[in-house]
């Protein structure tokens, strides 16, 4: 953090991971770069022709890892993205149908895809609180969601906002301490008001005898007020992977993040989360429910207004048909698209750079905003922090004119990575996604149109998830799903490519 003339407080630092290897190619391109040098020199020593046979296709294997796209990906990724892609609509993996008339075994709801493998178990806090467990089977990972009424950042002093902007980046940095925690995710959903709450609240407490006057007032904003109002839900997500070499019961991971929650509770008010609890397994399915079929959040809101819950189960929560598509996910009474983030904010800014991306936006039916976080140990941060320290050393050392200069920049923001993170300072992996629900696809184009406006708002880069909108969907979901945790290729492989 720095300040500008002691008042407003700016934020940035933020960098990409290095990626190993010679410029572009990656670890695994500089390997075949040198092992095809080699080879080429040895077999040159028996003919040059037999060499050039050998140098031609390593030259056309290793020429597209130099083409790469804004967000780092090169020309093979693209192409498997294709091929997946065209493979699963062969196989008709993009479309889903569940209930009694579908073929799938139970005649149930259930999530599809990334969520079709979750069982859900509830435990009790020390509070003695209902909570929810998401198992992810596959995986054998568990996920806990925290829901968050936050403060809000209006006719707040600017030392309040501070203080809460440096106890959420503690809160953070503390994760990373967190035995066996895989990620963690925020969840910002924004809807508009359906009136519903509002109407239980306000119609049953009007006399009968009341005046027609002040009774055709209070209807009257009972009826207009959800066309100006919207409602605003933060979802924490924390998911754990049992250690390698432990076989744990379900029960027993259970009682284990029971006693961690009161303490990441307190953590989380003290960042400016105002009231924080623990979601049951009902309100996680609820939630999930209204995401694919956003005509019945107000039948959800009436059920739990009236008879305290709505008694759904997990096994219910999904959608009755849903299709993907290369740019869109239809799904029961919503069509969503899901763009993902490429680049960071450049330079610094202000505590409120996400408030326009975060708020409700008119003429889309939910909006979900979700940061997904990968906290580091503190053993693998000092070695990054060190390694990206030694690499722009060497970057500003031999390079020259304009090269030279925006290497030195890059020195002073290792240097001060490495002294934050020496201090005591956390080191973590962060992305964004963002999914805007609308009624029809003819609505879509103009929520790319809002979406791409507050992104530049944002300064933020982010690009459509096209060919895997169904997955991006699931990964807005306060429902612990972590994108590395889901890849057929190791996110080490990935990394060196």
């Amino acid at each position: 953090m720095s300040t500008d003339a002691g008042i407003h407080p700016t934020y940035g630092n933020w960098r990409r991971p290095r990626r190993p290897g010679l410029g572009p190619f990656g670890l695994l391109g500089t390997i075949g770069v040198f092992g095809g040098l080699v080879l080429t020199l040895l077999v040159s020593l028996v003919s040059l022709t037999a060499a050039l046979v050998v140098l031609v296709p390593f030259t056309v294997l290793l020429l597209p890892l130099t083409i790469r796209t804004q967000d780092g990906r090169n020309s093979y990724q693209l192409v498997a993205l294709r091929i997946g892609w065209f493979r699963r609509k062969a196989k008709g993996s993009t479309s889903y149908v569940s209930g009694p008339l579908s073929p799938r075994p139970g005649g149930r709801f259930r999530p599809p895809g990334l969520l079709s493998r979750i069982t859900v178990k509830e435990g009790r806090d020390a509070y003695d609180r209902p909570f929810g467990v998401l198992h992810h089977r596959g995986r054998n990972l568990y996920t806990i969601v925290l829901g968050c009424e936050p403060d809000g950042g209006s006719l707040i002093d600017p030392d309040q906002v501070d203080v809460w902007v440096a106890s959420w980046g503690h809160w953070l940095a503390r994760l990373s301490h967190e035995p066996g925690l895989r990620g963690a995710s925020v969840v910002v959903e924004t809807a508009p008001d359906t009136g519903t709450r509002l109407a239980n609240e306000v119609l049953p407490r009007i006399h009968p005898d009341a005046p027609p006057a002040a009774r055709a007032v209070m209807e009257e904003v009972v009826e207009r007020y959800p066309t100006v109002s919207s409602e605003m839900h933060t979802y924490v997500t924390l998911t754990y992977g049992v250690p390698a070499g432990q076989r744990r019961k379900p029960d027993e991971t259970i009682t284990d993040l029971a006693i961690r929650i009161p303490g990441l509770l307190s953590g989380l008010v003290g960042a400016g989360g105002g009231s924080a609890a623990p979601l049951s397994a009902e309100r996680i399915a609820e939630v999930v429910r209204v995401a694919y079929d956003p005509a019945v959040a107000a039948d959800v809101l009436s059920a739990r207004a009236q008879h305290g819950g709505t008694g759904l189960e997990w096994d219910d929560a999904g959608p009755a048909a849903c299709v993907e598509t290369v740019n869109a996910y239809q799904h029961d009474s919503g069509v969503s698209r899901t763009w993902m983030l490429t680049l960071a904010p450049r330079g610094t800014v202000h505590s409120n750079v996400l408030r326009g991306l975060l708020e409700a936006v008119p003429g889309t039916r939910r909006k979900r905003v979700a940061l997904l976080y990968r906290p580091i140990d503190p053993a693998t941060s000092a070695r990054i922090v060190e390694s990206d320290r030694r690499s722009a050393q060497f970057m500003a050392t031999s390079g020259k004119g304009m090269v030279q200069a925006r290497a030195a920049s890059e020195v002073r923001a290792a240097e001060q990575t490495a002294a934050e993170e020496a201090s005591g300072a956390g080191l973590v992996e962060f992305s964004l996604m963002v999914t805007v629900t609308v009624d029809s696809d003819a609505q879509l184009a103009d929520a790319s149109v809002t979406i791409r406006n507050l992104q530049a708002a944002s300064r933020l880069s982010m690009r459509a998830a096209d060919r895997m909108q169904a997955a991006a969907f699931s990964c807005t979901l306060p429902v612990g799903i972590l994108p590395w945790e889901h890849t057929l290729v190791p996110r080490e492989l990935q990394e060196a490519l």
